[in-house]
């Protein structure tokens, strides 16, 4: 039950990443483009969404204890 909620939550957030002009354009995101190739690595919206997760985890287990 918890892998197919975490399934759910991470296709929600793909879902609506694409709707969110601020998703994956925040400061410290690095977007490296040449001719053929594209590199983009989303420090940035990594940080937010492990603090997120972190302090959401955190309140779930606290109210399951």
């Amino acid at each position: 039950m918890l892998a197919g909620g975490a399934l759910f939550v991470m296709g929600v957030l793909f879902w609506l990443g694409g709707r969110l002009p601020w998703f994956g354009n925040l400061p410290g995101d690095i977007v490296v483009k040449r001719d053929n190739f594209t590199l983009y690595m989303p420090l940035g919206t990594m940080l937010l969404l492990s603090v997120l997760l972190t302090i959401v985890l955190n309140i779930i287990g606290r109210f399951f204890r």
